[in-house]
């Protein structure tokens, strides 16, 4: 049986920027992407700590070492500029290799720069 477990998540990162106007997505920097084992085009849940709200959206890759995570298109209608997010993504695995999986987390300091935690 398969299970649905985190792969990847950026903790406490900060909303820099929402385009109302774009297609839409969340676009993340890409150093911050490598870190957390994520692709373009990637789906993602967004879990917003400031106002409570979730969504699922997919990945875009932003400027490497740039901080930027900015929510496009309805996502930005979700945060605002300098709300706090996680940004979550799941596999799926056999229940038996599950339980020894170590997904990529990626902890951020207040300009979204990655911590050596």
């Amino acid at each position: 049986m398969l299970i649905s477990v985190c792969k990847s998540k950026i903790h406490r990162a900060r909303i820099t920027d929402a385009n109302l106007e774009y297609i839409g997505s969340i676009t993340i920097d890409a150093r911050l992407m490598k870190l957390a084992d994520l692709v373009p085009f990637e789906k993602v849940q967004v879990a917003n700590i400031s106002n409570g709200e979730r969504f699922e959206t997919y990945v875009i890759e932003g400027e490497p070492d740039s901080g930027t995570i900015a929510l496009n298109g309805a996502a930005a209608r979700k945060g605002t500029i300098g709300d706090l997010i996680i940004i979550i993504a799941y596999g799926h695995l056999e229940k038996s290799e599950a339980v020894d999986f170590k997904p990529a987390i990626v902890h951020v300091d207040k300009d979204n720069k990655p911590l050596k935690i």
